[in-house]
């Protein structure tokens, strides 16, 4: 990404991706790469605000299922629910079992259905649990914890806007950014976010918890393409959605590797 572009693309990454008082002045594909390309310094950001949250709660006598349900709740904030949202008509689409057409036109309509509300319910779920028992051990590790997954849950958006990945529909944001970024891009991206978490582990004065983070990004990455890979399968391509649906996936994947042990 050149020079002039990069304000175009933080702008293009923190006006789509969050509320922040950010305005977009581009709208165009090179916009778009350096936007996606930009996209886990949004979810830093996110992260940070959203642990720090939890952590000011967790100092002030809270108790850590608390800070959980905060560290959780500023992200949905901060995005204008867009992920979640995401994440729940996409289950819906996957479920109804119809034909691709069809089942954008599902992705489409306002309402949830059945198992757009499961996945929403397991999925919130799974991610205050796991900040819950962060910040049950310390409020440096529910702060970390909500960086790493909120990275990563961005992470997944820069790989799914590489280069060979189709738009489902010929207008969105889908359409805007599907297809933007250069592999090489892509998988640069992926190797300095999962060296920040790796850094950052390493932070907690053991290897286990340098390799436990950067494991978390690398699996979250994973679950968020098999995510990817299946949507390409029965929609034929991304969608606005599907982008909210693989930020949750590797998000919540993320905060699950970091509960583990």
């Amino acid at each position: 990404m050149s020079a002039p572009s990069r304000p175009h693309g933080l702008r293009f990454a923190f006006g789509t991706l969050t509320v922040l008082p950010v305005t977009v002045t581009r709208w165009d594909r090179r916009a778009a790469r350096g936007g996606m390309l930009c996209a886990p310094l949004a979810g830093l950001v996110v992260g940070a605000l959203a642990g720090t949250a939890g952590a000011a709660l967790l100092l002030l006598g809270a108790g850590p299922l608390t800070a959980g349900v905060a560290a959780t709740a500023v992200p949905a904030v901060l995005t204008r629910g867009l992920h979640l949202d995401g994440l729940a008509d996409t289950a819906d689409g996957l479920g109804s079992g119809k034909p691709a057409e069809e089942a954008l036109r599902i992705m489409k309509r306002s309402d949830i259905g059945p198992f757009g509300v499961i996945t929403l319910v397991l999925v919130l779920l799974a991610q205050v649990a796991a900040l819950a028992g962060a910040y049950g051990d310390s409020w440096a590790r529910g702060l970390f914890a909500a960086v790493v997954s909120a990275a990563a849950g961005r992470l997944a958006l820069t790989l799914a806007a590489r280069e060979g990945v189709p738009a489902a529909r010929p207008e969105g944001l889908g359409a805007a950014v599907a297809g933007v970024v250069p592999v090489g891009a892509a998988l640069a991206a992926g190797l300095a976010v999962t060296a920040a978490a790796a850094a950052g582990g390493a932070l907690t004065g053991s290897s286990y918890g340098a390799l436990r983070a950067a494991a978390s990004v690398v699996l979250a990455a994973a679950a968020a393409q098999l995510l990817l890979r299946h949507c390409l399968m029965r929609f034929g391509g991304v969608t606005g959605d599907v982008f909210g649906a693989l930020a949750e996936t590797a998000a919540t994947t993320a905060l699950v590797v970091l509960s583990v042990g």
